[in-house]
Formats: C-alpha cells, sequence, structure tokens
C-alpha cells in the first residue's frame, strides 16, 4: 500500500512516515526535495529547501540508484525530468494523499496550501482520499486575513511576490477532486505553549526559513546539528517548547543572541527574548532542589551572593589577586588554569587582574584632592 504526500513539516514532527511503514503503508514524498531526502535516506536541513545540503551530483547518484535508472545526467532538466517520470505514476495510481496546511481558515472552513512546483495540486485533485494534518497554530479567523499572509510568506521565504500555486480546498465536490477529505487539527502540546506569555509568540511562525537565512550559528552548523525537524533559531525555541524540556535543553543555547533573527522575522517573534526565557526554564529545572545542584549552579550561586555585598566583592578581589600570582607569566597573562576552569584558556589566555582596580584608583584621587566621594 502507498500514499503520497505533499511536503509537511507537521507530518515529520509527529513521525508519520515511520507510523505509516510500521502499517506496512509507503509514503511517497512528492515534493522533490522532500523526494530527495527520502530516496537518500537522510534528513532535512532546511524548513523551505530541505535537501539544501545536498548537490546535484550528489542528487543524480541518490535517482540513479533508487530509481533503478541507467544513465542520467546532473543538469537541473535532467533531474527535474527523472523526478517528474517517477512521480507521474504515483500521482495517477495512488488512491490516497496525505497533506500539511499553510493556513485553516475558520471562516470559511478552507484548507490553503501554499506550494511552487505543482505536485501539491496534483495530491489535492487526483486521489480519491484527501488527508490534511495541522497544528492548530495554523488557523486564522478570515477568509480576507489570507491576503496578507500570501504575500508575506514567498517574500521571507523565496523572495518571489507570490508563489506559483496557491490552492484554497473546501471539502468534496461532485465530479472533481477527491469523494473523501478528512482534517485533522493537531495540538501536540500547542496549546501549553499558547499558555506561556513569554513562549506563545512562538506560535505565531509561518515556516518561513527568513531566520535560518539570517543565523551565524545556522550558517556555521547546519540544520542537522539541532537534532530535530525544525532547525536554525525557530527550531531552537519551538522544539524544546513542543517536546518536554529535557529532550532538548541544548537548543535555547544554540544562538549568539545577535538580533538578526528578529530582525528578519515578518510576524516579528522575538526569538532571543524566548531563548533567554527557556535558557531562564532550563537552569532553574537543573537547579531544582539540592540533591540536583551541578558545579555551574553553585559557582553561579556563589558568585551572585558575592555580587550582591560591596564589602564581599572588594574581599573576592583581593583573594583572586593573590591567589592568580603562580599562573601569570612573564606577560601578565595567564595560559593555564587548573581543573574545572581550564575550559577558559584551552582556546585564549587571561589576561591577570590589575595591581588596582578602578575604584581603588578613584578612592586615591578623591584623597589626593580632598574630596568626600
Amino acid at each position: 500500500k502507498e500514499v503520497i504526500k505533499i511536503k509537511t513539516m507537521t507530518s515529520e514532527e509527529i513521525h508519520l512516515n515511520n507510523a505509516l511503514e510500521t502499517a506496512g503503508i509507503m509514503a511517497v514524498e512528492t515534493d522533490l526535495a522532500e523526494l530527495i531526502i527520502q530516496l537518500g535516506e537522510d534528513q532535512p536541513s532546511h524548513i523551505v529547501v530541505p535537501a539544501l545540503h545536498k548537490n546535484r551530483h550528489q542528487v543524480r547518484e541518490i535517482f540513479k540508484q533508487k530509481m533503478g535508472l541507467k544513465d542520467l545526467g546532473d543538469t537541473p532538466a535532467d533531474l527535474a525530468e527523472a523526478a517528474r517520470s517517477y512521480l507521474r505514476h504515483k500521482f495517477l495510481t495512488v488512491p490516497t494523499a496525505v497533506s500539511g496546511a499553510n493556513y485553516l481558515i475558520a471562516e470559511t472552513g478552507g484548507v490553503c496550501i501554499v506550494e511552487s512546483e505543482g505536485n501539491g495540486r496534483m495530491c489535492l485533485t487526483l486521489p480519491e482520499t484527501l488527508i490534511t494534518i495541522a497544528g492548530i497554530d495554523k488557523v486564522i479567523p478570515r477568509f480576507q486575513d489570507l491576503e496578507v499572509f500570501l504575500q508575506t510568506l514567498p517574500r521571507s521565504a523565496t523572495g518571489e511576490r507570490m508563489n506559483p500555486y496557491n490552492s484554497i480546498w473546501t471539502g468534496v465536490h461532485a465530479g472533481d477532486g477527491p469523494k473523501n477529505f478528512h482534517v485533522v487539527i493537531m495540538d501536540n502540546a500547542r496549546t501549553e505553549v499558547l499558555a506561556d506569555e513569554e513562549g506563545r509568540q512562538t506560535l505565531h511562525c509561518i515556516r518561513c526559513g527568513a531566520c535560518q537565512n539570517a543565523c551565524p550559528v545556522y550558517r556555521q552548523t547546519g540544520g542537522h546539528a539541532y537534532g530535530s525537524v525544525y532547525a536554525g533559531p525557530i527550531g531552537a525555541i519551538l522544539t524544546p517548547q513542543l517536546q518536554e524540556l529535557h529532550h532538548a535543553e541544548s537548543l535555547p543555547y544554540a544562538s549568539s543572541l545577535c538580533g538578526a533573527c528578529y530582525e528578519v522575522c515578518p510576524v516579528k517573534i522575538n526569538i532571543p527574548e524566548v531563548l533567554i526565557h527557556l535558557r531562564h526554564k532550563v537552569v532553574e529545572k537543573q537547579t531544582k532542589g539540592l540533591g540536583k545542584l551541578n558545579p555551574e549552579a553553585v559557582a553561579m550561586r556563589v558568585m551572585a551572593n558575592i555580587f550582591r555585598s560591596e564589602a564581599r566583592f572588594r574581599a573576592a578581589q583581593k583573594f583572586g589577586r593573590t591567589a592568580e600570582k603562580p599562573l601569570v607569566n612573564r606577560e601578565g597573562w595567564i595560559g593555564w588554569l587548573p581543573g574545572m576552569l581550564g575550559g577558559w584558556t584551552q582556546a585564549r589566555d587571561l589576561q591577570a587582574m590589575p595591581d588596582e582596580t578602578f575604584r581603588e584608583w578613584w578612592e586615591k584621587r578623591d584623597k589626593k584632592e580632598g574630596r568626600n566621594g
């Protein structure tokens, strides 16, 4: 048994393909990039362009091996023709299609699907049964609201004025399209995200991928490093909220907090703000209870206690100046630190503390000039 699929990140989020395979049903991806990923037994690396990390030579080898082609060129036209021929038979023979939804229109009950290849429209019209899976965050109130999103998404995702294919499906119609139409509206922790006053703005995401393109961390590491369906800055805040935090507690730290993602986000999700919020929750969880304190948390609490008192802060400065003397080289730098502190000096040298702090210098200056603070 087979089903054909339109690109849908919601199905990847719930591992639908694996569940169907367990039930003896093969899900065939019809989006070109998703097809490349599926045939190559790989994982998506970008929200908009899942096969961004593959070059045309790699795609050619995947197609030759999985499609049983003896000869195949590596030009975009050759590769597109091979994919088109492979999928055409599927479109005409497979009776069931699975789709996601870019938007669900509450006013009309319409399902809106935006795509660039035409495969979505084939899946919407040819199979006898259409099953749409979408999160509750895809619901918009009115048909009129769709105008804003249909302009915003392509401009931020691909730089186009409008996507080539924009389909709205409202149900079964005699003589055209599927005979059976099912819409599955999914929560999957979204109501819990909605209850978080700081984190709820994450659900505004329209999956345009602009934050990924702007993020310096994503550009260096790629999407696979995030270990999640959703990569990049949006993945760093969405995944920890959709999953239990302990499964993805490192993701909120996968950012330099430079703010580039916030600047390019078309719906103005303050990603750095949510990242800090999630970091706070991670630290709070790690430090909850005396038995769960880790060395970093203990060090931070000690420092916090020192910073609350001027006397303790001055005493700590004097202690540090004395303790570092055996470690300072002739040039006034510290090239090695013992134990856990050694991580600081693995890639850099630390400058030694000055013999006199700014505050001490200022107090001496005031005394010389006869001033009283």
